[in-house]
């Protein structure tokens, strides 16, 4: 009886020494249930009825409305992580160069919204940070107490927009503006800015995500391309994703007016959080899959972006934590970001309901792009939706 309590024993110690070495000092090989995996985009094979009515009207709205308006982009239409429609369209400078394909990046513009929106969730759901804190919380010397987090993620912070007042207050156009710059401009001329009531209207504000990237920043200690790559782009496989440095220009794809000439680059190009995230279709519906799998988000949190805030007005459109909201009678739901800037303009859209993604992204500018939700009609409950919303 001794031998065998002795033999116990020895084996509980071993069995501990062995499980400490390879989980702490070898690091664990297993991945937790919850953990982020590289995304597999499905493989097409045969469609169903569904996803042939589908793939009939995208190539419908392909032809119709960008070809023929002289589109330069990509168009990526998928079901339940199945793609079932997908083009793509003329010349990476538009009239020359090589041709756009699926390996492509294009700027996302303001859909790269949605990224900083997560991010932000991602941590509040780590238990990073509390989305109804005060934003001078993680930002020092931010002039206006009583705007939250949350109040940023809706646009409902009362902030002007850095777009327009960046210039008004005195900024040299000839330099580069960066997200600390736009901080300071907003504590030097507090006075003179106007500043309407924290949550009392939903107003459309670029200066609300550049300041959720410094909070990002500010809590991980990481720069924001760093704590995007490394929590979203290389986890999921989005390995044509990143973020736009401005000192490495000659990477990226440009962009042009509707009337081929090159749109040059200009003092606002260098902020980050509202825009200058570069992504292909294909790397946005590994976004989608893996926004959907229940591993990179709880439903807690994704319900909680996928509502709306703002009601002071009637009708179908409203706004999340990062994303924009067709909320339709029928109770059917469309979840999605549109972009534009420069020459670039996108689409990113979720039918919720329906398990569907509509993805088009473009760099000459083109505003047929912003059509693309007439797809989602082959579905009851949405009718035919139409927006330039950027």
């Amino acid at each position: 009886m001794l031998k065998i309590k002795v033999f116990l024993a020895l084996f509980f110690v071993f069995s501990s020494l062995f499980y400490f070495i390879e989980n702490k000092l070898l690091g664990a090989t297993t991945t937790p249930d919850n953990s982020i995996s590289r995304v597999e985009i499905p493989l097409t094979g045969e469609l169903n009825p569904i996803e042939e009515s589908l793939r009939r009207t995208s190539s419908k709205f392909f032809e119709e409305s960008l070809v023929r308006s002289r589109f330069n982009g990509a168009i990526l239409v998928a079901r339940n992580g199945k793609i079932v429609f997908e083009e793509y369209e003329g010349l990476k400078e538009v009239l020359k160069g090589e041709p756009i394909d699926s390996v492509t990046a294009f700027h996302l513009a303001s859909v790269s919204k949605t990224f900083t929106a997560m991010a932000i969730l991602k941590l509040w759901e780590d238990g990073k940070l509390k989305i109804d804190d005060k934003v001078d919380k993680y930002l020092k010397g931010f002039p206006f107490n009583q705007i939250t987090i949350r109040n940023l993620l809706s646009h409902r912070s009362g902030l002007p927009n850095y777009v327009y007042f960046a210039e008004q207050v005195g900024w040299n156009t000839r330099n580069y503006l960066h997200n600390d710059d736009m901080l300071k401009l907003l504590v030097s001329n507090k006075s003179k800015l106007r500043i309407g009531r924290p949550n009392a209207y939903f107003d459309y504000c670029n200066t609300n995500y550049a300041l959720l990237a410094l909070i990002i920043e500010n809590v991980t200690g990481k720069s924001y391309a760093a704590f995007m790559d490394q929590s979203f782009f290389t986890p999921i496989g989005m390995m044509n994703t990143y973020v736009f440095d401005i000192n490495k220009t000659e990477k990226i794809l440009p962009s042009f007016k509707y009337n081929n000439r090159k749109e040059p680059m200009m003092f606002l190009d260098a902020v980050y959080g509202d825009k200058n995230i570069y992504s292909t279709a294909r790397d946005m519906l590994k976004w989608d899959i893996a926004l959907n799998s229940g591993k990179l988000f709880k439903k807690e949190t994704l319900d909680e972006a996928y509502r709306g805030y703002s009601y002071e007005r009637k009708g179908v459109k409203n706004y999340g934590l990062g994303w924009r909201l067709y909320e339709m009678p029928s109770g059917k739901k469309i979840v999605y970001h549109n972009g534009w800037w420069h020459g670039n303009n996108t689409v990113f859209s979720k039918l919720i309901q329906d398990s569907t993604t509509i993805i088009v992204l473009g760099n000459k500018f083109n505003r047929n792009i912003y059509q693309a939700k007439k797809i989602a009609g082959i579905f009851p409950g949405y009718g035919i939706q139409i927006d330039d919303d950027e």
